[in-house]
């Protein structure tokens, strides 16, 4: 029997509200590069994975957000986060360890959806 295996995730298609709002915000305050774009859909280079922004996803599901997270590796989660609030990014919480030796703090995007920066703390 051959058996599938599903080993890779090669995008993730978020539902927005707004094209243009949600471009802005993941291209200029979190410096995602975009890939594609059409009236539609856009998408940007997020590492090995490619984030999509999606009109045409708000159809599919009875609420936009719901209960899932993104997150975004980074070297330094406090220097990060500085850098997103003077990119006028507000943040849910304050940098927190979440393993041994990484931090996380959480964010959300102008659909509510939930995302957060994890990596070394950095000093307080």
């Amino acid at each position: 029997m051959n058996h599938l295996k599903l080993s890779c995730i090669t995008s993730i298609m978020l539902g927005v509200r707004d094209l243009k709002a949600s471009l802005e915000f993941y291209r200029d305050k979190l410096g995602l590069k975009v890939k594609m774009q059409e009236a539609q859909l856009a998408l940007l280079d997020a590492g090995p994975i490619t984030l999509g922004l999606s009109l045409g996803h708000v159809r599919l599901a009875p609420q936009v957000n719901g209960a899932t997270e993104i997150v975004f590796q980074v070297e330094n989660v406090r220097a990060a986060r500085q850098g997103l609030i003077e990119r006028g990014v507000a943040f849910m919480n304050e940098p927190r360890q979440v393993t041994p030796t990484e931090w996380a703090v959480h964010f959300r995007d102008p659909d509510g959806h939930l995302l957060s920066i994890f990596g070394l703390g950095g000093a307080a």
